[in-house]
């Protein structure tokens, strides 16, 4: 049971002396953010019990309970306190004030035990990320969760569960960025009357994440919203297509595996037929372009060419080495799992070029643009704070370096001359890709419900963080078209790095 300010409840604890004087709930370590500031605290709070044996006048006992904690129907009183039990739970994790009112009355037969609650200072800003505890102070979800399963469920039911034994976790989140990325993405919501925003900011040197924030959200501290369903983590428990920020993997992918350099040559001219279908391009030029012209137009018809250059099998293993179409591995229990069709054809590679026909999380595709932008080198992600020595980082080469600086320059000139215009940042020389994938609506793709998503990166000559931002189901700019990311999640990376890059110890640069 989720534990709110009170709660009171019906479960009857064996009867036993020990089971009245033992200690409730478990001490749990600290969450700090990178810079020491407390995400989640154990506080004390107070459990009344009752011993039904020793009640004589059930009738005055109810009644003073009820009038001090009315949210306890008398009728429920009554039935609990009746009888020759030893012991029950009347209420569990009591104000202070509430406990001196009914000490004050000093009520016979009723006790109080000194409890462990778990206490979230940033609240709803990093409810995602920290998750929160049950009224037992055991995890059940993000890290509170992730931390019983590394063995710390074990400590407790060993009973050596004291505040010296554990040190604190120190997360990679910097408090201050999170609470600008959460704000930003706030008003995102509202602006464009969505079903759900979200966004990251990711070192992608360390691997480690500086921020995360998905909306909806829940309040940890009175989480009763947990449980709808629009309260999921989208940036890492919900996976989707992308659109044509995959065209970030499809290009890297034909210039390390296809020989493919920025004046290569894709007919563009016509739709390429699959099935019964025609893939087109949302602007077409109808002329044979270069990859770098397909980058910036984003176009369909040449990056379904870029991928058919590579071969379907090598397609695939390409977006399998991105990290792309297996389970992230994060420090948190709600990880989705990617979806892919069973078999690979052509046609499957086609649309899989420009973010069509499987799906992936936000985390997934920001760790692997990274990966392609840091010189070409994937460093897993973390929420945890990494030390300062690199060396034994878990990464993996990706592509080279001299695939790492195409693309780079192919994220820049978006951010100047293509879709990431709105993210542009004068002195910061930041690079982007934008994604816009038509949502499934009863078993067809809707023209007017699209998942908009764009990355950011900086400094484009040597990017150190990745930016994503996701826009889910924007309102509809009419009947029978959607709204794109580049006028959606673009706009909102862009006044994130503004309001962020301090903290991120960047300095703007005149003359870019």
């Amino acid at each position: 049971m989720l534990f709110s300010k009170m709660v009171y409840f019906g479960t009857i604890v064996p009867a036993s002396e020990h089971a009245a004087m033992s200690p409730v709930g478990m001490h749990r370590p600290l969450i700090l953010d990178r810079n020491g500031k407390i995400l989640a605290i154990d506080i004390k709070a107070y459990s009344l019990y009752a011993e039904p044996r020793r009640i004589t006048d059930i009738d005055e006992v109810a009644e003073k309970v009820h009038r001090i904690i009315p949210e306890i129907p008398l009728q429920t009183l009554h039935k609990k306190l009746s009888g020759q039990r030893r012991f029950i739970w009347l209420a569990r994790q009591l104000t202070p004030s509430v406990k001196s009112r009914l000490m004050a009355e000093g009520i016979p037969g009723i006790g109080f035990r000194t409890e462990l609650q778990r206490a979230y200072p940033a609240g709803r800003t990093t409810s995602h990320i920290v998750g929160l505890t049950n009224i037992d102070n055991t995890g059940v979800a993000g890290l509170e969760k992730w931390i019983d399963g590394q063995g710390i469920a074990d400590i407790r039911n060993a009973g050596f569960s004291v505040p010296e034994h554990f040190a604190p976790v120190v997360t990679s989140i910097d408090l201050r960025v999170q609470h600008a990325l959460h704000d930003e993405l706030s008003k995102a919501l509202v602006k464009y009357g969505a079903a759900g925003v979200g966004g990251l900011i990711l070192n992608i040197k360390t691997g480690e994440i500086l921020g995360l924030v998905s909306l909806p959200d829940f309040d940890p501290n009175t989480p009763a919203e947990i449980h709808l369903a629009d309260r999921l983590n989208r940036i890492t428990a919900s996976a989707s297509e992308m659109g044509s920020i995959i065209k970030t993997f499809t290009t890297a992918m034909a210039v390390e595996h296809a020989g493919a350099g920025l004046d290569t040559i894709y007919d563009a001219t016509y739709p390429i037929r699959v099935g019964n279908q025609l893939v087109r391009d949302y602007f077409g030029k109808k002329r044979p372009l270069t990859l770098e012209e397909v980058f910036l137009f984003s176009s369909n018809i040449g990056s379904a060419q870029e991928a058919l250059s590579v071969g379907v099998e090598g397609h695939r293993n390409f977006l399998i080495r991105s990290g792309l179409l297996e389970r992230a591995a994060l420090e948190l229990p709600e990880i989705a799992k990617p979806m892919e069709p069973r078999h690979w054809s052509v046609p499957t590679s086609i649309t899989a070029a420009f973010g069509h026909g499987f799906a992936t999380t936000p985390l997934q595709t920001a760790a692997g643009i990274g990966g392609i932008l840091n010189g070409g080198v994937l460093v897993t992600p973390t929420l945890l704070k990494r030390d300062s020595d690199h060396s034994a980082l878990p990464a993996r080469r990706l592509v080279t370096e001299r695939t790492s600086a195409i693309v780079r320059h192919l994220y820049r000139l978006s951010a100047e001359k293509g879709s990431g215009r709105r993210a542009n940042i004068s002195g910061l020389n930041v690079g982007g890709k934008t994604g816009t994938a038509e949502k499934v609506v009863n078993g067809r793709y809707a023209k007017n419900r699209n998942f908009n998503v764009f990355a950011a990166a900086m400094p484009m000559d040597d990017p150190t963080y990745v930016y994503l931002v996701i826009v889910d189901d924007p309102a509809p700019k009419s009947a029978t078209r959607g709204q794109t990311a580049g006028v959606t999640a673009a706009p909102v990376a862009g006044e994130i790095i503004r309001k962020t890059f301090t903290f991120l110890g960047m300095e703007p640069r005149i003359g870019i």
